[in-house]
């Protein structure tokens, strides 16, 4: 009933995108020009063939979230993974305000400044089992990751996944402006994060049952003693490897050693074979790398485990299909929600909306604005798309360069918060259908945080354009 629950809700999602393209007409902006349309009505084998579509332009998503599930099936075989889990917990028994506060604060400052958005839901696994096992329900567990990474998103600083793609839509825009605006608004959304999770988590911890083992393996008895320290090796390695490639040093820091050590990788030649870019393939810089190579780092990690641990090659491959299934669910989810994506970009209608809601002021106006940068998210899911479609006819409306930082800093800081409760919203519906936690049940939990990072946040946009 969970499953469905989610299911629901994400074709609502789908239909609702459908009917507007039945009731509006489309609107784009090309080369600066504002091209009225006619309708453009999905039809009924246009609904059944967009979703296919999704596989192709964002396949990379659905082959991150299963490499992820296989990567956990082949750590929970290890017979070391649970032990590792119950020293965390132990560690921190009668302190687990503490790693939660940790984790939030954490995910939240490594997504702010390396961009690893969706890349981030690798520990969410980790995190979520040992706030489980810790006696606090899925909620906290839910909002502590999807929380804390949207944060990170809602204040990013130096993110590659959301700044470039603004800076390049307004004018004058670099990753430096408003960059004490950006902190303030990551700080502030941290604590009332923290505060309200931290409170929640406070009153009904151990008040559930006892934990899944979806969530949660069992331990499993080795002849031979297995040392933990290799997979928290391999774990921190790896996600510091995909830190590290996400964070434009060459742009930003002005830091050109990735540059030179990726330039000097794929030009070696031996004997005038260029041999490490061969075996290697085509590979961006050290920096600006992708969703693209992340599933590909992951499963060289998860092979990595089983060779370490020895495992022998039937059960390293019965504990990657038996991670996979449970990874299938929320790709699958992931993959309809891009759906509303591509209407979104075949029948572009929802500029009509955002003309609609600008219009209702004379001049600039922070609330339209800001109802223009939620709904943008909802519908486009994805920064780079909110950046290609809505702010080149933002620009066309509103000429007063001088107004675009408070833009960036709305549209940035509203997108997250649109996916806090967003039916698409990636993180969030992947989380929920991960923990099998109902899309309303959660909207039932969330709402208080909403309304006060709402508040805040018109708050601080207000005085941005006043000073």
């Amino acid at each position: 009933m969970k499953k469905h629950n989610l299911l629901k809700v994400v074709f609502i999602s789908i239909l609702v995108a459908v009917l507007l393209t039945w009731l509006l007409p489309t609107l784009s902006v090309q080369y600066g020009q504002v091209i009225e349309g006619t309708r453009q009505q999905v039809g009924l084998l246009d609904f059944f063939t967009y979703p296919t579509l999704t596989f192709t332009y964002f396949g990379t998503v659905f082959a991150m979230i299963l490499a992820i599930g296989a990567f956990y099936g082949v750590l929970s075989k290890t017979g070391i993974y649970r032990k590792l889990l119950d020293k965390i917990v132990k560690g921190f028994a009668g302190r687990e305000w503490l790693f939660l506060t940790v984790t939030m604060v954490v995910i939240a400052g490594i997504t702010s400044v390396s961009g690893l958005n969706y890349a981030m839901m690798f520990v969410f696994p980790f995190v979520i089992s040992v706030i489980l096992l810790m006696g606090y329900n899925k909620l906290v567990a839910a909002t502590t990751t999807v929380g804390s990474l949207l944060v990170g998103i809602m204040g990013t600083t130096f993110g590659t996944a959301n700044i470039p793609y603004v800076t390049s839509a307004l004018t004058g825009i670099t990753v430096y402006s408003e960059i004490i605006t950006k902190v303030l608004i990551l700080i502030v959304g941290l604590i009332l994060l923290v505060f309200n999770v931290l409170r929640y988590a406070s009153k009904t911890r151990n008040t559930t049952d006892e934990v899944d083992s979806d969530f949660v393996p069992e331990a499993v008895t080795a002849k031979e003693k297995k040392h933990i320290w290799p997979a928290v090796v391999i774990f921190d390695l790896l996600l510091l490897v995909m830190i590290l490639s996400f964070i434009p040093w060459a742009d930003v820091f002005e830091l050109e050693l990735f540059t030179n050590i990726t330039e000097w990788v794929t030009s070696y030649e031996l004997f005038g074979f260029p041999i490490f870019a061969k075996i290697i393939g085509q590979v961006a810089e050290f920096g600006y790398w992708g969703l693209t190579q992340i599933p590909t780092l992951i499963l060289m990690a998860t092979g990595l485990l089983a060779l370490v641990y020895r495992m022998k090659f039937n059960d390293f491959l019965k504990a990657m299909i038996d991670g996979l299934k449970k990874a299938i669910f929320p790709g699958a989810i992931v993959l309809l929600i891009y759906t509303v994506l591509i209407i979104m970009v075949y029948h572009p209608v929802q500029l009509v909306i955002a003309k609609f809601l600008l219009g209702l002021t004379e001049s600039f106006n922070v609330v339209t604005m800001g109802a223009v940068a939620i709904l943008s998210g909802i519908f486009n899911i994805d920064m780079t798309y909110v950046s290609q479609s809505v702010l080149p006819y933002i620009v066309t409306v509103i000429t007063d360069t001088d107004l675009y930082p408070l833009i960036a800093v709305m549209f940035q800081s509203l997108y997250a918060f649109a996916m806090l409760f967003a039916p698409t919203s990636v993180v969030l519906m992947a989380t929920l259908a991960y923990l099998k936690v109902p899309y309303t049940e959660w909207l039932k939990h969330i709402w208080k945080l909403l309304l006060q990072l709402l508040v805040v946040l018109f708050v601080i946009f207000t005085i941005l354009l006043l000073i």
